[in-house]
């Protein structure tokens, strides 16, 4: 990719900037940048999707975590060391995702980073596992990425994406928060991300005091969204909760509910979120409503996150929805679990420290992980509003008691 080369060039610039400080008489500087550059890298391999269904949510969050590894490693890197990524885009093929995972190791990797979604990284996950790897995803929505799913060899693997708790509970005070006490809730059963975040959802919401009016479900691919945002645009809920991917199907949902003359507030997960997806129609794209990591939109409040982005959008890689945070987030991870276990790359150190993970500070927020959740619990959200067809940064909230923790 693009950004690759801008990277190896930005390093060879950097270093020759050294050279020429060191000239004029600013050894320390110099000599503590020549010791960094020396010292032996730190290799995270990464098996992830480039060119298939998982790519806008892989490719922005490794293009992050590189953009911000270079500034770690310009800082002197790890205990001295570098940051260094190998990249592999293992096409969700499970074929390629294990061989590309064995690849990475003997390439030297010493961590392992995954596509975001965990059926779809388990090759990958299972060769991380049994070679005694910490396993990391930036952004899987579930809490499969640990124990629950892999067993005791999954205490190994986190993911640094939010659990489906954290989610449900977010939507469910959002709705409360405005008013809206009744809702239909739709289902996209393509990923377990989408039902798990529903399901958490209709609980919270009903513990809150919402009434749901009826469960819809379909399935991405299956040709029955017209039909089922149909059924939804007439129930009479005050908002209609979806749980879905962001194309194809989101735009012809939205569209059909709107034609139909339902003008209340759609609202989902981050997994709807860039705006990229709705249609031209500001009557159409109005009143929608989603829980982010970040804001795309120029209006972040963390001024950290407002110049990486536009550090992305200057090499032609400007992220379409929030989740690219996930990318230094987890690699913030990292690094904070190599110090706090001094040094060591064996994945048992390293994730007996990252499981003790509470409120660490992060590029996306406070992260939190415990014994039972190796998902984020806790972490505030952006509530993004779309609003005559502009889609802008409301508030941050946090998802609260419900959200689940240690």
């Amino acid at each position: 990719m693009v950004h690759r080369s801008w990277l190896k060039a930005a390093a060879a610039v950097a270093g020759s900037i050294g050279l020429v400080l060191g000239m004029a008489g600013v050894a320390g500087a110099a000599a503590a940048h020549h010791k960094a550059a020396k010292g032996k890298p730190i290799i995270i391999g990464a098996v992830i999707d480039e060119t298939s269904t998982m790519k806008p949510f892989d490719q922005p969050a490794i293009e992050a975590a590189e953009i911000w590894a270079k500034k770690v490693n310009a800082a002197g890197g790890v205990l001295g060391r570098p940051i260094e990524f190998k990249v592999f885009n293992d096409q969700l093929q499970p074929s390629l995702t294990r061989s590309d995972a064995l690849k990475a190791i003997a390439q030297g990797a010493s961590i392992l980073w995954t596509t975001c979604d965990v059926t779809f990284a388990t090759p990958a996950i299972q060769v991380g596992l049994a070679h005694h790897m910490l396993v990391v995803s930036p952004c899987t929505g579930t809490n499969e990425m640990g124990p629950s799913r892999f067993g005791a060899p999954g205490k190994l693997a986190f993911s640094f994406g939010n659990a489906p708790t954290s989610d449900g509970a977010v939507l469910a005070r959002l709705l409360m928060q405005k008013g809206w006490k009744s809702a239909t809730v739709v289902t996209d059963k393509l990923l377990t991300y989408f039902v798990d975040v529903c399901q958490n959802f209709t609980t919270d919401y009903q513990k809150m005091g919402g009434k749901i009016v009826t469960q819809l479900s379909y399935t991405t691919g299956d040709h029955t969204v017209t039909q089922v945002a149909q059924k939804a645009a007439s129930t009479g809920a005050a908002a209609t909760v979806l749980c879905t991917t962001t194309t194809p199907t989101l735009p012809a949902f939205v569209t059909s509910v709107r034609t139909l003359g339902n003008k209340k507030p759609i609202v989902g997960p981050w997994a709807i979120d860039g705006g990229f997806w709705e249609p031209k129609s500001a009557t159409i794209s109005n009143n929608i409503w989603w829980a982010t990591y970040a804001s795309v939109f120029g209006d972040d409040p963390n001024p950290q996150i407002r110049s990486l982005y536009k550090k992305m959008k200057s090499l032609g890689e400007a992220p379409q929805t929030g989740g690219f945070v996930t990318g230094p987030t987890a690699l913030e991870g990292i690094i904070t679990a190599i110090k706090r276990a001094h040094g060591t790359l064996k994945g048992p150190k390293l994730a007996a420290q990252m499981v003790k993970f509470h409120d660490v500070p992060t590029l996306s927020g406070p992260v939190s992980f415990s014994a039972k959740f190796h998902a984020v619990v806790g972490r505030p959200y952006r509530i993004i509003e779309v609003k005559n067809g502009k889609p802008h940064f409301v508030e941050m909230l946090s998802p609260g008691k419900y959200a689940g923790g240690a």
